[in-house]
């Protein structure tokens, strides 16, 4: 058993105040007053700050100097997954982006066997092919395609654990939408140049998400709403959000999230090599990306996806944008959790669930983490 007292505890919707949280095994036992917490097994003061469940990150392209598209391998999702744990995310989606079919193949069985093999591995996000060519920002035109039949057979055969497929209404048809959407797949609008009515369909066809909202995709405009206009005004469709200052204005963001509040936001990294600590620059499909100040772009200027975690993303909602630690807290964490329909065991601080946790200081830096009740120099330990 393990006692954790002297931060705030945040619970996935608000903080608890003067309490303890109690760990035994890999399970939350109880949040307990402190008065009444536990005397035995290992106690911990973690003096001050906040301990929160572990970030949830359901859109990472690499870290740490490992482009999941390049090492579509169980290793490549074990080296991003230790990169990005350092900053406090203990769930994610190892993420392949528009390649040659050979290498989506490829990422798919190594993320169905991840899920059962890497801590924190959930699954797979699946951001391309099947896009608008019109919206496509960095994903190599070549590869884009139509889904065919064959294709979606291939994403429901090989689903293990949560699976996010990125799609636009233009590669693939309605009834294709549908068949993904009730075989349990997650399937999120983007890269799309739909008009608002053509979003509000992949919606109603089982659309449950919009990938990185304002970005490759049609925007908002009075009498043409677009994927974005359609997106802030349906209040089922969660948003995901690359909260680093270079995707949108920070007007934009906070929009989005009066818009749609912590519930409809969830943040992404969005993150390539160099975030978590990778070089800055990485070569993506034969091409030369590279940082330039605070965001990652190809040598055109095109924006190559991002170069922050998901503290990061935290820490700018909070000191930027000016929104409440709770709801910046709970859009990395429960509300991800609930868009990938594993909010009944992770996302939460409560009893049953996995001690997925970090342990933030008072300026959000990460102080410690904890997989499935395990210390983060615990895991790194383990051969």
């Amino acid at each position: 058993m393990r006692v954790l007292t002297g931060a705030r505890i945040f619970d996935g919707e608000q903080f608890r105040d003067d309490c303890a949280l109690v760990i035994e095994g890999a399970s939350i036992a109880a949040i307990a007053s402190f008065g009444d917490r536990p005397r035995g097994g290992e106690q911990t003061d973690l003096g001050g700050g906040v301990l929160a469940p572990g970030f949830v990150d359901w859109q990472i392209n690499g870290g740490g100097g490992v482009l999941f598209n390049a090492e579509p391998t169980v290793e490549g999702i074990a080296a991003i997954a230790a990169a990005h744990r350092r900053a406090g995310v203990t769930s994610f989606l190892p993420t392949v982006v528009t390649d040659a079919p050979r290498v989506l193949g490829q990422a798919l069985a190594a993320a169905r066997e991840a899920v059962s093999r890497i801590p924190g591995a959930l699954g797979v996000h699946v951001e391309g092919p099947f896009i608008d060519p019109k919206r496509k920002g960095v994903h190599p035109p070549e590869f884009i395609r139509p889904m065919e039949e064959k294709d979606a057979d291939a994403l429901i055969g090989s689903r293990a654990g949560a699976m996010v497929v990125t799609l636009a209404p233009a590669s693939v048809p309605l009834e294709r939408i549908a068949r993904l959407a009730n075989a349990g797949v997650i399937v999120s609008l983007g890269h799309s140049d739909a008009t608002a009515e053509e979003a509000a369909s992949v919606f109603g066809a089982g659309a449950s998400a919009v990938t990185h909202l304002y970005n490759a995709m049609s925007q908002l405009a009075s009498r043409a709403p677009g994927v974005v206009g359609a997106t802030l005004a349906d209040p089922h469709i969660v948003c995901g959000m690359i909260a680093d200052g270079e995707h949108a204005h920070a007007a934009a963001y906070r929009a989005a999230i009066a818009a749609k509040g912590a519930r409809g936001i969830a943040l992404v990294s969005d993150a390539m090599p160099p975030a978590a600590g990778g070089p800055d620059v990485f070569e993506l499909q034969g091409r030369r990306m590279m940082r330039v100040g605070h965001k990652l772009v190809a040598e055109d200027g095109t924006l190559a996806g991002a170069a922050i975690t998901m503290r990061d993303a935290v820490d700018y909602v909070v000191r930027t944008l000016g929104i409440p630690l709770a709801e910046a807290l709970t859009m990395a964490t429960l509300t991800p959790a609930r868009l990938l329909r594993v909010d009944d065991r992770i996302g939460r601080l409560a009893p049953g669930y996995r001690a997925d946790l970090v342990h933030l200081t008072d300026d959000l830096q990460v102080a410690e983490v904890w997989t499935a009740g395990r210390r983060l120099e615990e895991i790194e330990a383990t051969p």
